[in-house]
């Protein structure tokens, strides 16, 4: 039984039985992994961000005896190379990158399973590719809106967390903070490698110190590591100074209205989520009344808070349920 005191854990560790570089541009390549069971689900889990890069506790989130799961570091990001490349880096690359995947693995149609970014993502792909998509896990749905941006880079989640905020703002001069995205923007695409790296560390430790419902002291060991907040802090800034990509603010929310009405799904949102607010969620749901949203009254944002692990846990198994019956009818 995958329980401790009635709430579900992390699956066991397991270790990649596959791995490979994808070429996916003249200029990209990307990493992959496959794990669990060889004939299981397919299951591809997208990693947030964007720049977050995949990492092995996103195996455990599904049984490894019923799942074929399927892990990449997106462009620019993680073991893939070029590192913190904006280049050819848009949601569109990115979505293709999965297609790519998809074929590659010889796999006609997959489980799709994000969080916060990969959310994003996860919707992006399948309502554009929906026929490939046999439902969506989701956590922490954020969809690039503008208000989600003004609300956790400029001002809403600062009210919360005054004391990272304080941090968060600090490379950037008092004149310049009227509008912080393009602020740092300017400072992680600059040719100061003492700004850039300043302008990272700073962007990337203020989501780190309010991922979690514990506050900054809970901040993951990677967003302080130079590597790592390089890349994340530059390809969060380029995707959202460019309004992700989209064709307007709310794209993604009216395309999920239109294409997903048959697509099952799960979400999965943490009542005090202040990186991602529930109200993203909430308005996802109601546009798409074919996904179950499950609120975790005592979660932030952090995938690894005890509620959020317990419900996602339980999502999987119930898609493994689910899609075992179909498969022998």
């Amino acid at each position: 039984m995958n329980r401790r005191q009635s709430r579900r854990i992390l699956y066991h560790r397991h270790e990649p039985y596959a791995s490979g570089r994808l070429r996916v541009s003249p200029l990209h390549e990307i990493y992959w992994e496959e794990s669990g069971n060889p004939k299981g689900i397919p299951v591809v889990a997208l990693h947030g961000g964007p720049g977050g890069g995949s990492s092995p506790e996103m195996r455990r989130f599904f049984d490894p005896e019923r799942y074929r799961i399927f892990l990449f570091d997106q462009r620019g990001c993680g073991r893939s190379t070029p590192h913190s490349e904006l280049a050819e880096n848009t949601t569109w690359d990115l979505v293709a990158d999965i297609e790519a995947l998809r074929k590659m693995a010889g796999v006609s149609s997959w489980l799709v399973f994000g969080g916060s970014w990969g959310s994003t993502l996860a919707i992006a792909y399948a309502v554009k590719h929906t026929s490939h998509v046999l439902g969506l896990v989701l956590r922490g749905v954020f969809l690039v809106s503008k208000s989600e941006i003004q609300w956790f880079y400029q001002e809403g989640a600062s009210r919360l967390f005054p004391d990272a905020f304080d941090r968060y703002v600090a490379p950037i001069p008092e004149a310049e903070r009227g509008d912080l995205v393009t602020a740092f923007y300017k400072r992680l695409t600059g040719s100061d490698p003492v700004a850039r790296i300043d302008a990272a560390r700073a962007w990337a430790r203020w989501e780190g110190q309010t991922l979690s419902i514990k506050g900054p002291v809970t901040t993951p060991p990677r967003f302080n590591e130079d590597d790592f907040v390089d890349a994340f802090a530059r390809i969060e800034c380029h995707y959202f100074i460019n309004d992700g990509f989209f064709e307007t603010d709310n794209w993604l929310l009216e395309q999920a209205r239109l294409k997903l009405q048959s697509t099952p799904g799960t979400i999965v949102h943490g009542r005090y989520d202040v990186v991602t607010p529930l109200s993203t969620a909430w308005a996802l749901s109601k546009a798409w009344p074919k996904a179950d949203l499950h609120i975790v009254p005592d979660a932030g944002h952090s995938s690894m808070e005890p509620g959020i692990i317990d419900r996602l846990v339980q999502a999987t198994d119930d898609f493994a349920d689910r899609l075992t019956v179909r498969s022998k009818a």
